[in-house]
């Protein structure tokens, strides 16, 4: 339950976008959630209706719509009739738009932490660390003029030149998961936008209330009606944005079976489509490594946001003499501190469901009954005051295999298989085996041990002595093999390719038509 003193902290803002029902409030003022069709924000017409819980208290936060189709139309309709307008806009202007976009994002950074800890359940710092991670994407979008500059060659035949420009594609569409509802969205829009796209946003019906509030910033920072929209909804929404005819692209982060859903359905429709999918990421331990630095950072990796990161580290496969770490690697995740998000001190909090507790204890008790040693058990956690929660302690499994289900399977909790090793080759080769390729790490103080891993593993992001290794946006979010389907990745320059789209001019100019004539003075004769 969220006390009314923390509430009380709010702006406008926020308290208009948080959709907040204190306990004792009655009925009649629970908050619904919106749609955002054309620059309003309405109240859907549909009966059908999710509820959104505290994942700390499984009470209820507000009503999420499943927008009708009329509904999911008119959002596709006001994006389309915004377009043409909006892609002829300067490219100084909609750099403006971002550069005031940013600066409220700023502004307002308690307001959204505190809505995506209320929804989604992490801790105040880790909220706060989405919204940088988008905000820094923002950011980026602001050097659009440099970044969406072309090509040109003069001279490519006698009088005749050739130049390529960037332009938009029309309308997008972005589908965005729970783990991050503040970053995830600001990898999408932002960037469809400031390259003159209009976009039609799904957020996750779990914890829509953040791209709720960025929407609003992003219409006081100027963004004109139609440019940004959203709606809501599960299976049906998402299948309306795969086959409707004027959505040119999609962008999706999620799981498995949704990812390859939509790049399939709309890939079969003519769109171009970019899908983060599942990961599962790995930590090379090596004996040589910086032992406190080390298992701190497993700890933090493994654990923090509840394990429910795309890039958390989910698997540390320890390396000869490493091994010895392990009962210090246990005694540190110990010290972790359970409990709901915006209480001072919290290191991890509830994950989003009741039915996600219940899979990853599931896959928790899988590995034991597959031969896994659990030194850490997280299922018996208990955190006073929120006996209601969907909590899971720091959980370590020892003695993991590369056949047991709790390895093959993304357990998205904060649960970390550990995996012994003899060799880096030993290790390299149960990466390389696995079918994902989001993330990986090397813990190491070897210069030739670092240039070996980095040169040998297929995996699409490598840390050195760096656990989480998510890039910044100068370069691209590069998940490789089972993580990623699509040619071009979020952000970065791969970001602005995939939403925008060469055009090539050739011109011709005749030299000796720009030679001036003689003026004529005399009477123009009719002949």
């Amino acid at each position: 339950m969220i006390s009314h003193k923390f509430l009380s902290k709010l702006t406008p803002l926020g308290a208009r976008f948080l959709s907040v029902v204190p306990q004792e409030a009655p009925a009649q003022e629970l908050y619904k959630t919106h749609n955002l069709i054309n620059g309003e924000f309405l109240e859907s017409s549909t009966n059908d209706w999710i509820d959104l819980m505290n994942p700390a208290t499984n009470t209820l936060v507000t009503r999420v719509p499943k927008s009708t189709p009329e509904e999911m139309q008119a959002a596709v309709d006001a994006a389309k009739a915004a377009q043409r307008d909006w892609a002829n806009t300067s490219v100084l202007t909609r750099q403006g738009i971002m550069f005031r976009f940013q600066h409220l994002i700023k502004e307002n950074m308690a307001e959204l932490s505190a809505n995506i800890t209320l929804e989604q359940g992490k801790t105040l710092a880790d909220a706060e660390g989405d919204v940088i991670r988008g905000l820094q994407i923002v950011e980026h979008a602001c050097s659009v003029t440099s970044l969406q500059m072309g090509e040109t060659m003069p001279g490519v035949s006698k009088d005749m030149d050739t130049y390529s420009i960037r332009v938009p594609l029309g309308v997008c569409a972005g589908i965005t998961p729970f783990n991050f509802p503040a970053m995830i969205p600001l990898w999408m829009f932002p960037m469809a936008n400031v390259t003159g796209n209009t976009y039609v946003l799904k957020p996750s019906e779990r914890d829509p209330g953040a791209a709720m509030m960025l929407a609003k910033l992003a219409i006081e920072a100027g963004l004109p009606k139609g440019v940004l929209n959203i709606i809501h909804g599960t299976h049906d929404s998402v299948n309306f944005i795969c086959d409707n005819p004027d959505i040119r692209a999609i962008s999706f982060v999620g799981s498995n079976a949704a990812g390859h859903h939509i790049y399939e359905r709309g890939s079969k429709n003519g769109k171009r489509v970019q899908a983060n999918l599942a990961a599962k990421n790995h930590g090379v331990v090596m004996p040589d490594a910086n032992k406190e630095n080390t298992l701190n950072q497993l700890c933090g990796a493994a654990f923090g946001a509840a394990g429910q990161r795309c890039m958390a580290l989910s698997v540390a496969v320890m390396v000869g003499e490493a091994r010895n770490w392990i009962p210090e690697l246990v005694e540190r995740a110990k010290k972790l501190k359970v409990t709901a998000g915006n209480l001072p001190g919290a290191d991890l909090g509830p994950v989003i469901s009741p039915e996600s507790k219940a899979r990853i204890e599931r896959l928790i008790q899988s590995g034991l009954d597959q031969g896994a040693e659990v030194p850490l058990d997280g299922r018996t956690v208990q955190v006073p005051g929120y006996e209601a929660g969907n909590f899971v302690g720091p959980t370590i499994m020892n003695k993991v295999t590369p056949d047991m289900e709790c390895y093959k399977e993304e357990i998205f909790g904060p649960v970390l298989n550990v995996i012994e090793a003899e060799t880096m080759d030993e290790a390299i080769a149960i990466l390389n085996e696995n079918p994902y390729g989001n993330g990986c790490a090397i813990f190491t103080n070897s210069g030739a041990a670092a240039r070996k891993f980095t040169n040998e593993v297929d995996v699409g992001q490598i840390g050195v002595n760096v656990p989480i290794p998510v890039p910044l946006p100068m370069f691209s979010f590069t998940g490789s093999r089972g993580s990623f389907l699509g040619d071009s990745n979020f952000y970065g320059k791969a970001g602005l390719n995939f939403y925008s789209q060469w055009k090539t001019v050739t011109t011709l100019w005749k030299e000796e038509d720009a030679k001036t004539a003689t003026a004529e003075v005399a009477m123009p004769r009719m002949q």
